[in-house]
């Protein structure tokens, strides 16, 4: 993957991403290890976690986020293993589809369990550890969804729209502290998951049609992006929302 520009003071910080093992989450934690920092991900795949930390020497605990005691002693440990935290990227997300009208309780709240409570606590946990080192910054992915609201993701939506909301919140709350928290919205990101299961070639050439560029958002763009509002370049911007999806929105 092309990692673009180097930013020297992303060498050696602390970063913790959760849901890293595949997809946008993969190519975060490849795009942050490149830049020479101490990367500990979690997820619930563990084989594909274990590959990927074999491979690029990050460190990986297998997480079942919506168990939040088992996240926030898995970020404990991360923290430690790591000598810290520095950057927090909330990237854990599940979009599967459902029946609004059908949606029972159960479902719901798995789906807000998985995309959006994760994102307030290992964000909570993760504070600790900043306050005590004096700054940090938290990188929170929500979606385009949130605005478009496809009819088939009535949680996924609200979650992705919480998440936005939670972002200005936090931000505001902990800039005393030091910590930025900014969200970014991408469009459709070309991921196995996406191609296995909902990017065939008729829903690509519908989307080539709503964009502004016409070209594939892939993982690294994403990552890339991430990287951006990590680093001090970025240490002025905080409560934002960036969307990246080829001109969609």
């Amino acid at each position: 993957m092309h990692h673009g520009a180097k930013y020297p003071d992303l060498a050696g910080q602390k970063v913790l991403v959760t849901g890293g093992a595949t997809g946008i989450g993969a190519a975060i934690v490849a795009a942050f290890r490149a830049q020479g920092a101490e990367v500990g991900f979690l997820d619930i795949d563990d084989k594909a976690g274990g590959l990927l930390a074999a491979e690029n020497g990050a460190k990986f605990r297998v997480c079942d986020v919506c168990d939040v005691r088992a996240l926030c002693s898995v970020i404990d440990d991360l923290s430690e293993r790591l000598g810290g935290i520095d950057i927090l990227v909330n990237n854990v997300a599940n979009d599967e589809r459902h029946d609004a009208a059908s949606l029972g309780w159960d479902a719901w709240r798995r789906n807000l369990s998985v995309n959006l409570d994760p994102v307030m606590f290992a964000s909570q946990r993760a504070l600790q550890v900043m306050k005590s080192r004096g700054a940090g910054s938290i990188v929170n992915l929500s979606s385009i969804n949130a605005i478009l609201a496809p009819e088939d993701l009535a949680a996924y939506n609200t979650a992705k729209a919480g998440i936005i909301a939670l972002t200005k919140t936090l931000a505001r709350a902990w800039g005393q502290f030091g910590v930025r928290v900014n969200a970014v919205s991408p469009g459709w990101v070309v991921t196995e998951r996406q191609l296995a299961l909902w990017l065939s070639a008729d829903a690509e050439r519908d989307w080539m049609k709503q964009v502004a560029l016409k070209r594939r958002i892939v993982p690294g763009d994403v990552a890339r992006l991430v990287l951006f509002l990590s680093s001090n370049e970025s240490s002025a911007i905080t409560g934002q929302n960036f969307v990246i999806d080829g001109g969609r929105i």
